[in-house]
């Protein structure tokens, strides 16, 4: 979608940790890890703790990674800053909620791991829900957000 992108595989394993991946012949290995909410609120956690439909559903055979690096501007914002343009502004976090339970998600963090992808966005639907992931993800990269956004590459997955 935004800068480089990555080259073309015939399929994608994922492994909830490095283990896993061991010994794999791999064309490109990406990593990332759950961390704490760094830009929700207790009561935001809590709404989407409880309308979040859970990953690996056997009808939600419709995935997207979505790896999301971030500039140099974004990260000089403090904290409190990037929490109000996440949120305030762009309303993130609250047309994220519009979409659930139809589409799960997961945040992986690999900035702090020296990724060259700071976020990896993990997202599970069933195919009756693609209109509405699409429409997702089209309303946050049309956020003022997006525009710190300077590498993003979005692979689709089907099982």
């Amino acid at each position: 979608m935004t800068g480089p992108s990555l080259p073309m595989v015939p399929r994608l394993a994922v492994f909830e940790d490095s283990a896993g991946a061991g010994n794999l012949d791999a064309a490109w290995m990406l990593r990332g890890r759950t961390s704490n909410s760094r830009y929700t609120r207790r009561d935001e956690q809590e709404t989407l703790s409880a309308r979040q439909a859970g990953l690996g559903r056997p009808e939600a055979t419709r995935a997207a990674l979505i790896p999301i690096t971030k500039s140099h501007a974004w990260w000089a914002l403090a904290q409190d800053e990037r929490r109000e343009l996440l949120e305030e502004t762009s309303h993130h976090i609250a047309i994220g909620m519009q979409y659930l339970p139809a589409v799960a998600r997961r945040l992986y963090h690999g900035r702090d791991l020296g990724e060259p992808f700071d976020f990896l966005t993990w997202f599970e639907y069933v195919p009756r829900d693609a209109p509405a992931f699409e429409e997702l993800v089209s309303r946050l990269r049309a956020t003022p957000e997006w525009d710190y956004v300077e590498r993003e590459v979005d692979i689709r997955l089907a099982r």
